[in-house]
């Protein structure tokens, strides 16, 4: 691996969100926004809210209209942003080793830009290259590459120089049909899963790290 480019996911890598958005899911989602079944939360981790919404509504039914949920949406992200969260150990440094490498770093997101405001405002995650939300592109987010594709244009490469690092299964889907060399960040909530679509699989932030700056552990 050899990249110009590191283009990061937040949910889940830069952030330990997903455990927050699980919950939020079996309490409200799942027991009551769908009128049957019993979805896994892999099904729709990594995928932007408002097609999480369509893809419930079009494989399970939904008892609420698409502006309801959205909005309970935004109302959850309030407070799991802007106080639950935490930043993964050892990200300011990473940020700030990949610049003094010369590697272009950026957030490439499902969450909205004002979700990522947040984080970025509250770890104080700048400079970045480039932040890009799935709201930004007029094509489908996760799993279809075109987010990962859309990053790579705007920085004025070819995905294949850059490397992502992701954690669903939906993330790393788009990422390797971009033809990114895509790293599967493997931590709690996704442990049990099966990661083995990445082009590599790391365990943790040291692992990370080592990865990213061609380090030894």
């Amino acid at each position: 691996m050899d990249a110009s480019v590191v283009l990061f996911d937040m949910d889940g890598v830069l952030v330990d969100s997903e455990q927050y958005w699980h919950a939020f899911e079996d309490d409200w989602v799942f027991a009551e926004a769908i009128e049957d079944g019993d979805p896994a939360h892999e099904e729709i981790t990594g995928m932007n809210f408002r097609e999480i919404y369509d893809y419930l509504d079009e494989t399970y039914g939904t008892t609420v209209s698409k502006d309801e949920f959205v909005a309970a949406y935004h109302e959850n992200a309030e407070e799991l942003y802007g106080e639950n969260v935490v930043l993964m150990d050892g990200a300011e440094a990473l940020f700030s080793d990949l610049r003094t490498a010369g590697k272009v770093v950026a957030i490439v997101s499902s969450a909205p830009q004002a979700w990522i405001s947040t984080v970025r405002e509250r770890f104080d995650l700048d400079p970045l290259d480039l932040v890009l939300s799935a709201d930004d592109i007029d094509k489908p987010g996760k799993p279809e590459p075109h987010i990962y594709e859309h990053a790579a244009a705007e920085l004025g490469v070819a995905p294949e120089d850059c490397v992502v690092v992701e954690d669903s299964i939906n993330g790393i889907e788009s990422a390797v049909r971009s033809g990114a060399y895509t790293i599967a960040y493997r931590i709690d909530h996704n442990a049990a899963l099966d990661l083995s679509l990445a082009d590599e699989i790391v365990d943790g932030p040291e692992e990370l790290r080592a990865a990213l700056l061609g380090e030894d552990e």
